[in-house]
């Protein structure tokens, strides 16, 4: 399936949802609770302090909205980094997502990162850096299909891997980077813990192993779409 055919059957899909996207740094009180109030739906814990980081760290807020209600918010923004050997390259930062249950499993989540990496026109590129950072296995299926994904189970990432792994933890707000294993070390404290369970399979927790969901890790992701950089 050709991505705009997949980006017209996402819009079919979500015929009822209302899509808005803000500046963080622009985001109203009433906003800014709307994401505070998913975010404590969906986590057990949840951890205001982080997503209040988020807020501040990364550019855009996208929201869903069914019937004047807010049913999914998304943070992230699409930037130009030059990163170790790779001057001027096109960079997707994805941050936190939150659906309400019952819109759970609609293709929201796909729906509020593709608007906010377009919220703003990148300069024409070749290729594209996209990352996330995921506590859970099930966050990192999507990018865990793209063969250029980085860390992957059982191999060590490269020193070139690990510079731009240190590049990108950065613009995350993350000083504490292990290049080794490529987690974002937490505050100490936990970010969350998922109210709903997933089925995992145990190669999924591989590179997840290391990841201590007690003192707010994350794992740190990178794909490059349509492919790497020579020698990558």
């Amino acid at each position: 399936m050709a991505w705009d055919d997949k980006v017209e059957e996402i819009h079919r899909d979500l015929s009822s949802i209302d899509f808005r996207i803000v500046e963080t740094a622009k985001a109203s009180k009433a906003d800014r609770e709307k994401a505070f109030s998913l975010f404590e739906m969906n986590y057990r814990q949840a951890n205001r302090a982080y997503l209040e980081k988020s807020l501040r760290t990364l550019r855009y807020l996208a929201f869903a909205e069914h019937d004047g209600a807010t049913v999914g918010f998304a943070l992230g923004e699409s930037r130009v980094m030059d990163l170790p050997r790779l001057p001027a390259q096109v960079v997707n930062l994805a941050g936190i997502c939150c659906i309400a249950p019952q819109f759970r499993r609609r293709g929201l989540f796909g729906q509020l990162e593709y608007l906010i990496f377009l919220a703003v026109e990148m300069p024409p590129h070749s290729r594209r850096l996209t990352c996330g950072r995921m506590a859970h296995p099930a966050s990192a299926r999507g990018l865990a299909r793209v063969p250029t994904i980085v860390p992957k189970p059982g191999v060590r990432p490269t020193p070139w891997q690990q510079e731009v792994g240190r590049a990108i933890a950065d613009a995350y707000g993350n000083q504490a980077f292990d290049p080794e294993t490529f987690v974002c070390i937490g505050s100490g404290e936990p970010i969350g813990y998922p109210v709903i369970e997933f089925e995992v399979e145990p190669i999924e927790w591989e590179v997840f192993r290391p990841v201590n969901r007690d003192r707010g890790d994350s794992l740190l992701t990178m794909v490059w779409t349509p492919d790497a950089p020579l020698g990558w």
